[in-house]
């Protein structure tokens, strides 16, 4: 990891059916963005925000932040930081993806992530933290993930993988180490540039999960395991759970 050079592209559109707007939302008297910005600052590599909103590209300028416009049409975050990257002209190995609707991402769960590339074959990059409840292994938004026995993904779900037979459903926990998969991802440039390209999958398509279309082209995505509970903010709602959060920091 010595070696390589890091910079993480924040992605952050403003229309959004659930929480239009919510980059700019304020969160303990921080916008949203700014909040995601200066966790990822913490690490000591370069940072941007790729937007396609000029309300978003002049906040984040107006706190020191470096903003790239980019188009309107992307159908993914991971075509928006492509984008984001060709425009910075950046000459870094690796590229991370840090969702701009998580303001307590933390620097160790950056670092863990960028570590992963100590291993040549590491392609992407990911994160997953182990279920507390089988009520939260049973959500479908709660995504699942399950690896080979060196860390790299075998197959994601928003169904529960694996099923363990011969037990009672609420004996599972105890028989298997659910994970969670966590929404920050990393990868090597040319690897970006290729996943792009990409059509969907029809895996992708069934689960609604874009790394299942990466797992299809035969990509090595390694993943790490953390023990930070993520908060992410995908609704007003999230927003308030998030202050209640901010307060008891």
């Amino acid at each position: 990891m010595k070696d390589l050079k890091f910079v993480a592209v924040i992605p952050a559109r403003y229309a959004s059916t659930r929480f239009p707007g919510k980059p700019l939302a304020k969160l303990g008297g921080m916008t949203v963005i700014e909040r995601v910005y200066r966790q990822v600052s913490r690490v000591g590599i370069e940072v941007c925000v790729a937007t396609d909103d000029d309300r978003i590209a002049e906040a984040v300028r107006s706190f020191g932040g470096q903003a790239v416009m980019t188009s309107a049409n992307h159908k993914s975050g991971t075509d928006r930081i492509a984008e984001a990257v060709e425009k910075l002209g950046t000459d870094a190995d690796v590229i991370v993806n840090v969702q701009g609707d998580e303001p307590f991402i933390q620097p160790e769960q950056i670092r863990t992530v960028m570590s992963l590339f100590d291993n040549e074959e590491t392609q992407i990059a990911t994160l997953a933290k182990r279920f507390d409840s089988m009520e939260a292994v049973d959500s479908e938004n709660s995504p699942k993930v399950v690896t080979d026995l060196r860390g790299f993904a075998l197959y994601f779900s928003r169904s529960v993988i694996p099923f363990v037979r011969g037990k009672e459903h609420s004996q599972w926990l105890c028989s298997f180490p659910y994970m969670k998969h966590i929404g920050i991802y990393a990868y090597r440039a040319d690897v970006l540039r290729a996943v792009t390209k990409m059509p969907q999958s029809q895996l992708e398509m069934a689960e609604s999960l874009e790394q299942l279309r990466w797992l299809e082209n035969g990509l090595r995505i390694r993943v790490g395991v953390t023990d930070v509970e993520t908060v992410g903010i995908d609704t007003p709602a999230d927003l308030a759970r998030a202050e209640a959060v901010l307060a008891q920091l």
